[in-house]
C-alpha cells in the first residue's frame, strides 16, 4: 500500500476532544500505516456539528438524495462547523503524535468542483483534485486532514459531500484503498434489516441499491463515492464502523464486520 483515503464522518466524531478514543486509535493506526511506508490522507464530515449550530441561529437542516441543502447562508455556517472540527480533529491528532495539518479546498484551490444546482444551491458536484498539495505536505512527513470544501469556478466556496471528496482522492490518487467510516457496521441491502447486512459487493449491486431506493440519506453518496474510487482504480473500498477500537487497523485486516466493494 503506498497510499490510503480515510473518510471519517457520523457518530464517530461524536467526541472531538484530545482524549477522544477515536482519534486517539486512529492516530495509532495511521502510525503504524506510516511506518510501513504508506501515505494517509483523512477527509472529515462534520453533519452533526453544522446540524447543531444551524438549529442555535434558527435555521432548518433539509437535504435531497443524502445531500444538505446549503443556501448561500446556511453556507457561512457550514464553513464555521467544518473549520472547527479540522482544528479538533488535526489538534487530537497531533497531540496522539502525529504530524498532521489541517487543509480544505481553497489552500492551493486542490478542490474545485461547481455548484449542483437546484435544489442544492451551494453544493459541490465530485470535486476536481489537484494532488500537488498533498505531495508537498507527505514529502515533509505531514499528514492531511482534509475538510470538504471545494472552490467553484468563480473562487466562491462550496460545500462537498465528505464521501465523495474521500471518492474523488481516492480516484486521483490511485489509492490502494479507500475506507469509509462512519456509524454503521456494514452495508445492508434492507436498511432496515441488520441481518441483511453485506460483507461485499460489487459495483452493480450499488447501482441496484441506489436505484431501489434501498441505499438512502447518507449511504447514497457513500456508495457514489465507492464507485468514482472504483472507476479511478482504487484497488479496496471498505465501509465499516468508525467507532469501533482502532477502526481503521480492523477494518484494512477485516477482523471487523465490514463491507468490501469489488469491481
Amino acid at each position: 500500500m503506498n497510499c490510503v483515503v480515510v473518510k471519517l464522518g457520523g457518530h464517530a466524531l461524536d467526541s472531538l476532544e484530545p482524549t477522544s478514543a477515536v482519534l486517539s486509535d486512529l492516530a495509532s493506526d495511521m502510525r503504524q500505516l506510516q511506518g510501513r511506508g504508506v501515505n494517509v490522507v483523512v477527509v472529515h464530515g462534520g453533519g452533526p456539528q453544522i446540524a447543531a449550530l444551524l438549529e442555535r441561529v434558527g435555521l432548518e437542516s433539509a437535504f435531497h438524495e443524502g445531500l444538505r441543502i446549503t443556501t448561500a447562508e446556511t453556507l457561512r455556517y457550514v464553513i464555521m462547523a467544518l473549520s472547527e472540527v479540522n482544528v479538533r480533529i488535526v489538534a487530537a491528532l497531533n497531540a496522539a503524535g502525529l504530524s498532521c495539518v489541517g487543509v480544505n479546498g481553497s489552500d492551493a484551490s486542490f478542490l474545485r468542483s461547481t455548484s449542483i444546482g437546484d435544489p442544492l444551491d451551494r453544493v459541490g458536484a465530485r470535486p476536481d483534485v489537484d494532488p500537488a498539495l498533498l505531495d508537498v505536505l507527505w514529502g515533509k512527513q505531514l499528514s492531511p486532514v482534509v475538510s470538504p470544501i471545494g472552490l467553484d469556478e468563480f473562487g466562491a466556496p462550496l460545500n462537498c459531500n465528505a464521501d465523495a471528496v474521500a471518492g474523488a482522492l481516492a480516484h486521483q490518487l490511485d489509492a490502494e484503498v479507500l475506507v469509509l467510516l462512519s456509524d454503521i457496521d456494514q452495508v445492508r441491502a434492507d436498511p432496515d434489516d441488520p441481518a441483511s447486512a453485506l460483507p461485499s459487493m460489487t459495483a452493480h449491486d450499488i447501482v441496484e441499491l441506489q436505484r431501489s431506493g434501498a441505499a438512502r440519506d447518507g449511504m447514497y453518496p457513500k456508495l457514489s463515492a465507492a464507485l468514482d474510487a472504483l472507476e479511478g482504480g482504487a484497488q479496496r473500498i471498505l465501509l465499516a464502523n468508525g467507532t469501533r477500537r482502532h477502526a481503521l487497523r480492523d477494518a484494512l485486516a477485516r477482523t471487523i464486520p465490514t463491507t468490501e466493494v469489488v469491481p
